[in-house]
């Protein structure tokens, strides 16, 4: 469900025109709602509230600060995977002891500030990174907690580049390394290793992932309960899926009703990881329509958005519904919906139905506001667009489209 709906023939989110926006903003841009936003957060804060869990925003999954501020504001943790990303949540008003780091490559910088920083926990994804975590926590005179990242190697039904799950991925530890990790935690002095930690994929739209992953883990955990091994924290990660396009996928309520019963008996504390489900269909990406071109085999429309600014379609062949912004009767025609960038992967759709468009038209590119402008980049020299926020009535520029400047600073011409 989401706040963007047509209301006397225009696309609004929540009680804004979005053409209204457009004019004011220029194009392209990314539009949040702060009413969905919000909504999803507290749907799984409510289908959860059993296991009062500590909900981790998977910042990944949308950077932006005041999209961060409004969920802290609920009470949500954050889940980070870079330096950045722990000074934006430090920003954002973030309890440090409700934010985990994840991530395969944590440098030494960014394992230093985090345990200056006082986070709850490390999920740790290999034992070269435990070792790291341990000599530099004993260094600063700091002992850490930290969650060993399991790969529980099952299958996920999702695209093949979000599959973390398997072991032919390189997201964290076999059961093996685990246990035997786990039975010789006295070689980490200043690591308390007392959580475990699973996450199989994103965009996954069924719980049955869910389940067979969470059940294996558990009996896991129960082993190493039998071996006198104190566990404290399950991290179950995040990866629930949303529409896109004709998708089925689970609410949160029935996630829950799946694996609360699972994870009650454990007596552990949980951390979730939420990303795509909260944010997902909390955003559009709105362009403008340049050029309408038909070269007698394939007509194209070519928009002032490219796949610098939403990159999902091109990486994953990621479907995203396109709708004109303003209602129109008519005809649908089929056509390639494409960019300006100098690559033939340049596109946010192939053969797609569309009503007839004209120069200047807005287009909306929906259910984009997971792994939309945090995947953005300045290819071709572009500036990267602004991101504007709706609640109710009202909207506001949460982040400034970039200028030639922005692009140029540190950049110099070398004089030999």
């Amino acid at each position: 469900m989401h706040d963007f709906e047509f209301k006397a023939g225009e696309l609004c989110c929540e009680d804004v025109k979005v053409s209204a926006i457009a004019k004011r903003v220029g194009t392209p841009f990314y539009l949040y709602s702060y009413k969905t936003l919000t909504d999803h957060f507290l749907k799984i804060q409510k289908a959860f509230a059993k296991l009062d869990p500590i909900i981790c925003f998977a910042m990944k999954s949308n950077g932006n600060l005041s999209v961060i501020k409004s969920l802290v504001d609920l009470g949500a943790g954050i889940d980070i995977v870079s330096i950045g990303e722990l000074g934006k949540a430090l920003m954002a008003g973030a309890d440090p002891k409700k934010i985990v780091f994840a991530s395969v490559g944590k440098t030494e910088e960014e394992i230093a500030f985090a345990i200056e920083t006082g986070i709850l926990l490390f999920n740790v994804e290999s034992e070269p990174e435990l070792a790291e975590i341990n000599r530099i926590a004993m260094k600063m005179g700091e002992k850490v907690q930290a969650a060993l990242r399991i790969n529980p190697d099952v299958p996920a039904p999702t695209h093949e580049y979000t599959n973390t799950g398997s072991l032919k991925k390189k997201f964290g530890i076999d059961l093996r390394t685990t246990r035997e990790i786990f039975k010789a935690q006295q070689k980490y002095s200043h690591v308390k290793i007392n959580g475990v930690h699973i996450h199989i994929g994103s965009q996954i739209t069924s719980g049955a992932p869910f389940v067979g992953a969470i059940k294996k883990v558990v009996a896991f955990i129960d082993e190493l309960r039998a071996d006198g091994i104190e566990i404290e924290y399950l991290d179950i990660g995040g990866g629930l899926g949303i529409i896109y396009k004709d998708e089925n996928p689970q609410t949160a309520q029935q996630y829950a009703d799946k694996i609360v019963p699972i994870l009650e008996k454990t007596g552990l504390k949980i951390i979730m990881e939420p990303g795509r489900f909260i944010v997902g269909n909390a955003g559009i990406f709105v362009t403008k329509v340049l050029y309408v071109k038909d070269n007698g085999v394939k007509k194209f429309v070519i928009v002032d958005g490219g796949m610098n600014d939403l990159i999902r379609p091109m990486l994953y062949d990621a479907y995203h519904e396109i709708v004109p912004v303003v209602q129109s009767k008519a005809a649908k025609q089929k056509c390639d919906v494409v960019g300006p960038i100098c690559e033939s992967g340049d596109f946010f759709a192939h053969d797609r139905l569309i009503p007839k468009v004209t120069k200047g038209d807005l287009l909306s590119v929906m259910s984009a506001g997971a792994y939309g402008y945090v995947m953005a980049s300045n290819y071709n020299v572009r500036p990267r667009v602004p991101e504007v926020m709706v609640k109710g009535n009202k909207f506001k520029i949460i982040k400034e489209r970039e200028t030639f400047k922005d692009l140029m600073r540190g950049e110099k011409i070398v004089k030999w």
